[in-house]
C-alpha cells in the first residue's frame, strides 16, 4: 500500500472497523483513534490539493481503465473534510449517548458500523470509476441499515427494513445503468465518459442511475423510507444518516450529470419539479409531525428537494455554475443537520420524550441543547449569516438572473414553511405558562452538549468564510471544466 493521504483516508477506517470487530472491549479507543487519524490524512490531502489543484493515485500502480484510480480535487476534499469533522464530533457525542451498562451492546456495534460507513463515504468522494462507486454506496447502505436498527426497537427495525428494501432496489437500478455504460463505452472510469458520444443508450443508462440515486437520496416521491429511519435511530446514528449518508448519493449525482453527456431541458426540469414537490410536501409533513426527531427528519426531505432545485435553478445552460450552489447547500445541510439531530437527542435524553406539544410542560429545560437546535435551525431556514443563507441566496440570485422565477417562488414558500414548523419547536422552548410545577434547578451542561454546539456554530461561521470555501471547492476543476 502506498503512503499517500488518499490511500490512508480510504484504508484507515476500514482497518479500524476490522480491529474494533476483533477487539470489542477496546472499541471506543480504536474507533476514536481511527476517525482522528483519518481526519489527519484528509488534512494532508487538503494541503496537497491546495498546492496542486488535483491529486491522483493508482492503487497497485494500475492506471484506469484497468486499475482503480483515486482522485482528489477541491470538491471531493471539501466533502471529505465535512465527513471527517462531523464524524469526529458525532463520535465524541456518542461517548455520552452510549454510556452505561445497558448500552454496552449498542456501543459495541456502533463503532464497526460507523467506521465501515466512513470507509464507504471516503471511497465515494475519492472514486473515479462508476462500478467502484456502486460498491462503495453498497458499503454505505450496509452500514447505514445497521445503524438504523441499532436501538433495537420495533419501530427502528421496521424502518430499517424499509430502508434496506429501498437501498437494494436503488442499487439494482444503478448497477443496471453501469452495465449499459460498459456495453456502450467499453470502460467505466469517469474520464472515459467525458469522451463518449451522446446516444440513447447513454441517456437510458444515466436515467437508470439517476432513479437509483433518487431512491438513495430519498427524493420525492421515493422518500418513503427516510422519515421513519432517521426519526427512530439513535441520536448519533440519526446525525450520521442525515448529515452524511444522503450526501454520498447527492455527490455521485452531481458527478454523473457533469461527466456524462449534457442533460436536456426535460430531465433538468424534472429534477427541479421533484425537488419542488419535496420542499412543499416535506414542509407540510413537518408542520404535522408530533415528535421532534420526526420533524427534523421531514426537514431533511425538504433540504434534499432544495438541493435538487439548486441543480436545476438555471436550466441546462447554467449547469456549469449550478453544481457550486448545490455543493454549498450540501455542505450547509450536512453540518447543521448533524448538530440538530444530536441536539434533539440531548433534549429527549433530558426530558424523557421528544413530543413537541409537551416541550413547554417540562420543569427541566436543557437550555444549551435548545440553543444549539435554534442555531442549527438558522442555517436550515437560510437566515444570515449562515452558510445555508449563502447557498439559498446564490440559488435565488441565479434563478432570477436566468429568468426562472418559479424556482424563486418555490424556494420562498419552502422558507416560510421552515419558519413555521421550526416556530412550533421554538414556542415549546420559550413558553413557561403551561407548566404545572415550578421550574427545576438547572443541572448544568454535559460534555455531550459540546459536539452539537460546535457543529451549530460551524454552520453559522462557515457563512462568514463562504468565499474562500467556494474558491477551494473549485480547485482542480471538479467536473472537467477547462481552465
Amino acid at each position: 500500500m502506498t503512503t499517500d493521504p488518499m490511500t490512508f483516508a480510504l484504508f484507515l477506517p476500514l482497518f479500524g472497523a476490522m480491529a474494533v470487530f476483533l477487539l470489542p472491549r477496546a472499541s471506543v479507543a480504536i474507533g476514536l483513534a481511527s476517525v482522528a487519524a483519518t481526519c489527519g490524512a484528509v488534512l494532508f490531502l487538503a494541503r496537497d490539493v491546495l498546492a496542486k489543484g488535483e491529486v491522483m493515485t493508482a492503487l497497485g500502480g494500475w492506471e484506469a481503465p484497468l486499475g482503480i484510480a483515486l482522485r482528489a480535487d477541491g470538491l471531493s476534499v471539501t466533502m471529505l473534510s465535512m465527513t471527517c469533522a462531523v464524524g469526529l464530533l458525532v463520535s465524541l457525542g456518542a461517548l455520552d449517548s452510549f454510556k452505561g451498562t445497558g448500552q454496552m451492546r449498542t456501543r459495541q456495534y456502533f463503532w464497526p458500523l460507523w467506521l465501515l460507513l466512513l470507509t464507504g463515504m471516503n471511497g465515494v468522494y475519492l472514486g473515479t470509476d462508476i462500478f467502484n462507486l456502486y460498491v462503495m454506496i453498497e458499503v454505505i447502505a450496509l452500514a447505514a441499515v445497521g445503524l438504523t436498527v441499532l436501538s433495537g426497537t420495533r419501530a427502528a427495525l421496521r424502518a430499517g427494513l424499509e430502508y434496506m428494501y429501498a437501498s437494494i432496489l436503488g442499487a439494482l437500478l444503478f448497477l443496471l445503468g453501469v452495465g449499459f455504460v460498459y456495453l456502450h463505452v467499453g470502460r467505466l472510469d469517469l474520464a472515459g465518459l467525458i469522451e463518449a458520444e451522446p446516444s440513447g443508450a447513454l441517456s437510458a443508462a444515466l436515467a437508470l442511475m439517476v432513479v437509483g440515486l433518487m431512491l438513495k437520496t430519498a427524493l420525492f416521491p421515493l422518500h418513503f423510507w427516510l422519515p421513519a429511519a432517521h426519526a427512530n435511530a439513535t441520536a448519533p446514528a440519526s446525525a450520521l444518516l442525515s448529515g452524511l449518508v444522503v450526501k454520498a448519493a447527492l455527490y455521485i449525482f452531481l458527478r454523473l450529470t457533469m461527466y456524462m453527456p449534457l442533460l436536456d431541458e426535460i430531465m433538468v426540469t424534472s429534477m427541479g419539479v421533484l425537488g419542488a414537490c419535496a420542499v412543499l410536501w416535506g414542509g407540510v409533513q413537518a408542520l404535522r409531525a408530533e415528535r421532534l426527531k420526526l420533524l427534523v427528519a421531514w426537514s431533511t426531505v425538504v433540504q434534499i428537494g432544495l438541493i435538487f432545485i439548486a441543480f436545476a435553478h438555471a436550466g441546462p445552460p447554467g449547469l456549469h455554475e449550478s453544481w457550486k450552489v448545490a455543493a454549498l447547500l450540501i455542505l450547509a445541510h450536512g453540518v447543521a443537520k448533524a448538530a440538530m439531530f444530536m441536539a434533539a437527542g440531548r433534549i429527549r435524553a433530558e426530558l424523557g420524550h421528544d413530543i413537541i406539544r409537551d416541550l413547554d410542560r417540562a420543569p427541566v429545560r436543557p437550555t444549551l441543547a435548545q440553543f444549539t437546535f435554534a442555531l442549527a435551525a438558522i442555517s436550515i431556514i437560510g437566515l444570515p449569516p449562515s452558510l445555508g443563507f449563502i447557498g439559498k441566496w446564490s440559488l435565488l440570485e441565479g434563478a432570477m438572473s436566468s429568468g426562472y422565477w418559479h424556482w424563486v417562488v418555490v424556494t420562498m414558500i419552502g422558507t416560510l414553511l421552515s419558519v413555521a414548523y421550526f416556530s412550533r419547536v421554538f414556542a415549546g422552548f420559550l413558553r413557561f405558562d403551561r407548566m404545572r410545577n415550578p421550574v427545576a434547578e438547572h443541572q448544568g451542561w454535559a460534555l455531550a452538549d459540546l459536539p452539537p454546539l460546535t457543529l451549530a456554530l460551524a454552520a453559522i461561521g462557515l457563512g462568514l468564510v463562504a468565499a474562500p470555501v467556494l474558491s477551494f471547492i473549485e480547485l482542480g476543476y471538479p467536473f472537467g471544466a477547462a481552465p
